[in-house]
C-alpha cells in the first residue's frame, strides 16, 4: 500500500477543549502523509490560540457565521489537497492505525466512494455505535444502525458493503466529490451525510464499512438529544429528504406518515407545555410547507 495524501477535516463550534482532544489523538497516528484542517464555525478566536500553541501543523479556518456541518466541511474541502478526505466529528478520538485500513480498501477498489470506520463509545469502549447501516425505510425515511449498543466481540469484523456511512468518521474519494458535488448545505445540520451517500450511490459508487478502522465517539458532546435545535433540524430535514428522494405515490405515503408523527409530537409538546419545542417543531414543518431549500 502506498500512502497518498489524506486530508483530515473536522468542525468546531465553541468546543475548543473537545477539538483539541481529537487533535492530540491525531498526533499519535501511524499514517504520516496527512494534513489536518479545522473549521472553527462562528469563531471567537479561542481555538486558534490553542492550536497555534499546541498543534502548529494544523490548518485552521475561522468563520464569522455558523456555516453548519456541511458548509464548514465544504469550506475545508475547497482548500484541502488530499486524494482522500477523512471527515471526523470533533467529539471523536482515533486509534493510532485507523487510517491505513481505509486507504487500503479505497486503493483496492476504485468503485468504492466512501469508507466508514467502526464507531465505539468513548466512555464504554467495548460498546458499538456503528458497524454499518441499513438503507432508508421505504416510507418512514429511517435507517437502522447495525450493531448499535452491542458489545463488540468481533462479530462485525469483516469489511462489507453497507447502505449508508456515518459522518462521524468517514473517508471520501476526492474524484467522487468532483463528480457528485460537495456536501449538501441545505440541510445545515443532520441528514446531510445521508443525502450525500444517496447521491454517491446514485452515481454508481459503493459505500464500505471497514471495521479495522476504529474511532471512539463521545456521543452527546455536540448537541443534547432533547434540545430544541435538534428537534427543529431533524424534523425539517427528514421531510426535506422525502421531498428530494421520493417520487409519486411513495412520496405521498412518506409525507402522510410523517404528518401523523408530527400531529402526535405537536400534541405531546402542547400537553407537556413545552412551548419552545412546539414552536421549533412548527417552524420545521412550515419551512417545508413553503417549499424552502435555503
Amino acid at each position: 500500500m502506498t500512502q497518498p495524501l489524506v486530508s483530515i477535516i473536522t468542525i468546531n463550534n465553541r468546543q475548543a477543549e473537545v477539538t483539541c482532544e481529537l487533535l492530540a489523538s491525531l498526533k499519535q497516528i501511524s499514517y504520516k502523509n496527512i494534513e489536518v484542517w479545522v473549521v472553527d464555525n462562528h469563531s471567537d478566536g479561542t481555538l486558534k490560540t490553542r492550536i497555534r500553541q499546541s498543534f502548529p501543523h494544523v490548518h485552521i479556518i475561522e468563520t464569522k457565521a455558523n456555516l453548519g456541518f456541511a458548509g464548514g466541511n465544504n469550506l475545508a474541502i475547497t482548500q484541502a489537497n488530499g486524494e482522500f478526505l477523512m471527515f471526523l466529528n470533533n467529539n471523536t478520538e482515533v486509534h493510532t492505525d485507523f487510517l491505513e485500513p481505509l486507504v487500503e480498501v479505497m486503493q483496492t477498489n476504485q468503485k468504492i466512494g466512501i469508507c466508514a470506520s467502526k464507531l465505539r463509545c468513548f466512555h464504554q469502549p467495548d460498546t458499538i455505535l456503528y458497524a454499518g447501516a441499513s438503507d432508508l425505510h421505504a416510507y418512514k425515511i429511517q435507517s437502522s444502525t447495525i450493531g448499535y449498543g452491542k458489545k463488540d466481540n468481533g462479530q462485525y469484523d469483516t469489511p462489507t458493503q453497507t447502505a449508508l456511512a456515518n459522518a462521524a468518521a468517514m473517508m471520501v474519494r476526492r474524484s467522487v466529490i468532483r463528480e457528485v458535488g460537495l456536501m449538501p448545505e441545505e440541510f445545515f445540520l443532520y441528514y446531510e451525510e445521508i443525502d450525500w451517500c444517496l447521491k454517491i450511490r446514485e452515481a454508481g459508487f459503493q459505500i464500505y464499512f471497514v471495521p479495522q478502522s476504529l474511532v471512539l465517539h463521545k456521543e452527546l458532546t455536540s448537541i443534547d438529544r432533547k434540545s430544541a435545535i435538534q428537534i427543529y433540524y431533524i424534523t425539517r430535514n427528514r421531510i426535506l429528504l422525502v421531498r428530494k428522494w421520493r417520487k409519486g405515490f411513495g412520496k405521498w405515503l412518506s409525507l402522510s406518515y410523517l404528518g401523523v408523527i408530527a400531529l402526535g409530537d405537536l400534541t405531546k409538546f402542547l400537553i407537556q407545555r413545552k412551548f419552545l419545542f412546539l414552536s421549533m417543531y412548527w417552524d420545521a414543518l412550515f419551512w417545508n410547507l413553503k417549499g424552502n431549500l435555503k
